[in-house]
């Protein structure tokens, strides 16, 4: 399969060209407005039949299929809930502080973990947080709704659905008759984001002599935007919790993407003693960004911090400009290599450490968790 080409994207208008450093100003967190620069118009998943595309699997790395016939937060440790605090800003290194900024109501607690795993059909594993995502979609999907969608589509794996046994026709060398929608002239890839959504599927057209196969979620979406899709539908036959994702937004979200999504698979897994340590190693290479607003009209960016009631402050960073969106605070998510990151830490000592996607799942890191980074400060 041949891999999509990525493509330079112009950043908006709101965000600064030669990016941001951390502490210059503070952030008006009542500021609201503004979309996200991902935010495009899905139409509404169509009913429709089901055709078949020819596929020959999705690349080394993505396992044995798994053929299934398809039928009709504890606390988890220190921080189990996301801080309360509203986003606020540095002080300058060797400047005044700044006025205090105003603050927001606090935030729903969101849970650090994501959600225990499930299995609805035995021997099949629910994306869970997926499939939180798609259950939180109203009948009529909002942008901010929808761009939730995706931002937790981006780990884990999705399933297909294939006519037939999956893993006699792979041992045969046969092609995979995978299963897409055709809604007028366009064709869209369905996927799956558990059992309950297959099982929805079968019920909807009665075909049971088809197998599930679950792949890596990046080889699916390179799969969509290598061929000749519309997009993508999520759980067709499950509305309201389904969803269709044009190309458009496919391709900006991978774009964007780390292309091993570390940072957002280590959040979602069981957490361990070493996860802290595997997300810090995982932000000295993968893309980063921080949230920022102007802080007056024409006037310098600030960037995002959260402030616990005991007062330490932790900079907000994420792994991918959605995790920023999913807050819906109007902020634009500005990228920041690590060593710039390393370096506006080490100038502000009074930063307690990070948070990285305060969206959920989200950790909290501690100047000493963040050693390594800290060591590319320039």
């Amino acid at each position: 399969m041949a891999l999509f080409s990525r493509r330079k994207n112009s950043p908006p208008a709101d965000v600064p060209d030669e990016g941001i450093e951390p502490g210059e100003q503070p952030v008006d967190p009542e500021r609201e407005g503004g979309n996200s620069p991902a935010e495009a118009d899905a139409p509404q998943a169509p009913a429709v039949g089901i055709s078949v595309s020819s596929f020959r699997g999705m690349g080394a790395g993505a396992g044995a299929p798994t053929a299934a016939p398809v039928s009709g937060a504890d606390d988890p440790g220190e921080g189990a809930s996301a801080p309360e605090g509203a986003p606020a800003a540095a002080a300058a290194s060797g400047s005044a502080a700044p006025d205090a900024p105003r603050r927001l109501p606090p935030r729903r607690p969101v849970p650090a973990e994501a959600p225990e795993p499930t299995s609805t059909v035995p021997g099949l594993r629910d994306n869970t947080l997926l499939v939180q995502a798609l259950a939180g979609l109203s009948s009529k999907p909002t942008g901010p709704e929808l761009m939730n969608v995706v931002r937790q589509l981006l780990q884990g794996h999705l399933f297909l659905r294939v006519q037939g046994d999956a893993r006699e026709l792979l041992s045969a060398g046969k092609s995979l008759p995978l299963s897409v929608a055709a809604v007028g002239d366009d064709r869209y890839v369905l996927a799956y984001s558990g059992g309950a959504a297959l099982q929805a599927s079968v019920r909807a057209d009665g075909d049971v002599k088809t197998s599930a196969m679950g792949q890596p979620v990046l080889a699916v979406l390179r799969h969509v935007l290598s061929g000749d899709f519309a997009g993508l539908i999520l759980d067709n036959n499950s509305a309201p919790a389904r969803a269709v994702l044009p190309t458009a937004v496919l391709q900006r979200a991978v774009d964007d993407a780390d292309e091993a999504l570390r940072i957002k698979t280590l959040l979602s897994a069981p957490r361990t003693d070493a996860t802290a340590s595997e997300v810090v190693l995982a932000m000295t290479e993968a893309p980063l960004w921080v949230a920022v607003q102007r802080t007056q009209e024409g006037g310098p960016f600030g960037v995002a911090e959260t402030r616990t009631a005991e007062g330490e402050r932790y900079l907000e960073v994420f792994s991918h400009p959605l995790e920023s969106v999913a807050l819906n605070r109007g902020d634009a998510a500005a990228p920041i290599p690590p060593a710039r990151l390393a370096t506006a830490l080490a100038r502000d000592p009074q930063l307690t450490g990070v948070l990285v996607n305060p969206a959920g799942p989200w950790i909290r890191l501690s100047r000493a968790d963040l050693a390594p980074l800290l060591a590319l400060a320039e």
